[in-house]
C-alpha cells in the first residue's frame, strides 16, 4: 500500500504541482481512506519527502571516458524533454512550491542538485582541468537552465544548445575531445 501511495503522489505531484494536490486527492485515486494514507505518511509533507527521495536518482557508473560521460548527459536530458509529462525539475518544483515552509524539501532538493553537481566535477577532476569545481558549478548550471528554457518553449533543441556550451567550457579548460 506504500508503494502505491508513492506512485500515485508520484505522478499527481509530478503532473499538476504538490500545492495542488492534497492528501483526499490521492486517497481517492487510490480508493482508500484519509486514515489509510495517514497511518504510511503521518503528513503531508512526510508524503512529499517521500516523492522527492524517491526522485533523487544517481548517475549509474560508466566506463566511457569522462569528456564523453558528461556530453551524453545532455544527451539523456534532451531524451528526457521528449515526454510530453516533463514538468520542469521536481526538486525546483518542490522548492518553489513548499520549499520555504518545508525546511526538508529544501534540504532534499539541495542534496540532489550537489549530488549532480559533484558528478560533473569527478568527472572533470579526472580530466585534470585546472579548477574542477567553477567548471562543475557551470556544467550544472547549463542543465538546470536547459531544463528551464525547455519547460518554457517546448522545445528539446535547449538540450543540445546546452551541450555545445558544454563542448566549449571543456575546450576552454583544456580538455581534448572525441571527434563526434
Amino acid at each position: 500500500m506504500k508503494q502505491r501511495i508513492l506512485e500515485t503522489a508520484d505522478r499527481l505531484f509530478h503532473l499538476q504541482g504538490i500545492r495542488a494536490v492534497g492528501v483526499d486527492t490521492i486517497a481517492a485515486e487510490i480508493g482508500i481512506s484519509k486514515r489509510t494514507l495517514y497511518n504510511h505518511f503521518p503528513s503531508k509533507d512526510q508524503l512529499v519527502a517521500a516523492y522527492l527521495k524517491g526522485r533523487f536518482s544517481t548517475i549509474p557508473p560508466s566506463d566511457r571516458p569522462p569528456a564523453e560521460q558528461i556530453l551524453r548527459a545532455f544527451e539523456r536530458l534532451e531524451r528526457g524533454f521528449a515526454s510530453k509529462d516533463v514538468r520542469g525539475c521536481p526538486f525546483v518544483n518542490a522548492v518553489t512550491e513548499v520549499g520555504a515552509t518545508d525546511p526538508q524539501v529544501r534540504k532534499i532538493s539541495k542534496a540532489f542538485k550537489e549530488s549532480r553537481r559533484q558528478w560533473f566535477s569527478d568527472q572533470v577532476t579526472k580530466l585534470g582541468v585546472e579548477n574542477p569545481e567553477l567548471l562543475a558549478t557551470q556544467l550544472a548550471v547549463l542543465v538546470d537552465g536547459a531544463i528551464a528554457q525547455n519547460l518554457v518553449l517546448r522545445d528539446r533543441s535547449v538540450a543540445r544548445a546546452a551541450q555545445d556550451v558544454a563542448r566549449l567550457l571543456l575546450v576552454n579548460a583544456g580538455v581534448k575531445l572525441p571527434d563526434v
